[in-house]
């Protein structure tokens, strides 16, 4: 093989290792959510990269077979090349064979290491992971069509690499993962919007993240805190609370201040104007659920909807009651602060 052959067969095989290294990238980087319209749509190549993604083990031996092989290839096709190309000007320079030798082997693993690292490795790697998504519908169906070719080798390989992970009990994955941990989409919330790129002035996305994580504990009013009224308290009584408060659910208590139950202001209207000032009574009063002070926010909510409650007690693991948690509490959880202003205009309405 001549010089110059030589050198040809170098530029090649760096561009198959490119090759390897992009698709490798590419497979690995891609988004599946941006895939699947393509692939809805008809697109061929969008189906086979879809497949690829979903096979990656064997798409990751593929690739690493391809880079193996240019990488042990590209030193023993380019030294020899470099070698001789570098000898005319070594016995020019009057450097004897005995370190012409040593020196051309130096000078072709320094410039094969450089092209090799540069335009095998690092460019493609960034150019893939730049564009992740049309470097994967450009090179995976190429190198689907290769894995199919060397199908055997690379089940082997796969394998042999699949069995070692399991001895450090790990199970092996065949199938890029697209989905995001709460932590993580927190975080690519939070950094899009320093960026600018996300704009959440109400906090809506920040609150369904954040939403499951708190607890009945974190949001219940403490028991010390609860604006109740007496069993035996009066329609008016209740208007009263409303006016003063602004709350439009009260909880009722016993003599003893045990929670009974809750009433909302809608339950209290309907109340004959002759029985305005008698006593609510114990008969009237909804319900409480009870939940504990450990459970998920979610589960609760769940809970309250199931049970058609919008109170709860929330109860310690001894059994007492540690406070009450409110159903408008839980939502504001997740759309923010809610402004119930209908309770005053009916209360207005009533009096008049």
């Amino acid at each position: 093989m001549s010089a110059w052959a030589g050198i040809a067969w170098l530029v090649v095989l760096l561009l198959g290792n490119a090759f390897f290294v992009a698709a490798e990238f590419a497979i690995m980087s891609a988004r599946r959510s941006q895939i699947e319209p393509l692939a809805d749509a008809g697109s061929k190549r969008a189906k086979v990269t879809l497949g690829a993604m979903e096979n990656v083990s064997l798409m990751l031996a593929c690739s690493q077979l391809g880079i193996t092989v240019c990488s042990l290839l590209i030193l023993n096709v380019a030294e020899p090349s470099i070698h001789h190309l570098l000898s005319v000007p070594l016995h020019a320079l009057g450097i004897d064979d005995g370190i012409s030798g040593p020196v051309a082997f130096v000078v072709a693993l320094l410039l094969v290491t450089f092209l090799h690292v540069t335009f095998g490795e690092m460019v493609p790697k960034n150019m893939s992971v730049s564009a992740a998504d049309k470097a994967a519908l450009l090179l995976a169906p190429p190198l689907v069509f290769i894995g199919k070719a060397v199908r055997p080798v690379i089940v082997a390989l796969n394998w042999s690499a699949n069995h070692i992970v399991r001895l450090f009990r790990i199970v092996p994955q065949d199938e890029v993962s697209s989905s995001f941990t709460l932590e993580e989409v927190q975080s690519i919330v939070a950094e899009s919007t320093r960026s600018g790129l996300m704009n959440d002035q109400t906090g809506l996305i920040n609150g369904a993240l954040e939403f499951s994580t708190q607890t009945a504990q974190g949001i219940m009013v403490p028991l010390d805190q609860v604006v109740t009224l007496p069993v035996s308290a009066t329609p008016v009584d209740f208007e009263h609370k409303v006016g003063k408060t602004g709350f439009s659910r009260f909880v009722f208590v016993d003599d003893a201040g045990n929670l009974l139950g809750y009433l909302h202001l809608k339950d209290v209207l309907p109340i004959p104007v002759a029985r305005y000032e008698m006593p609510i009574g114990e008969a009237r009063v909804r319900s409480m659920v009870n939940l504990a002070m450990d459970e998920e926010i979610e589960d609760a909510l769940a809970i309250m909807q199931r049970t058609g409650s919008h109170v709860a007690r929330v109860i310690s693991p001894d059994g007492e009651t540690r406070g009450v948690l409110f159903l408008e509490d839980v939502i504001e959880q997740l759309v923010g602060e809610i402004r119930d202003a209908t309770q005053t205009q009916i209360h207005e309405r009533r009096r008049a």
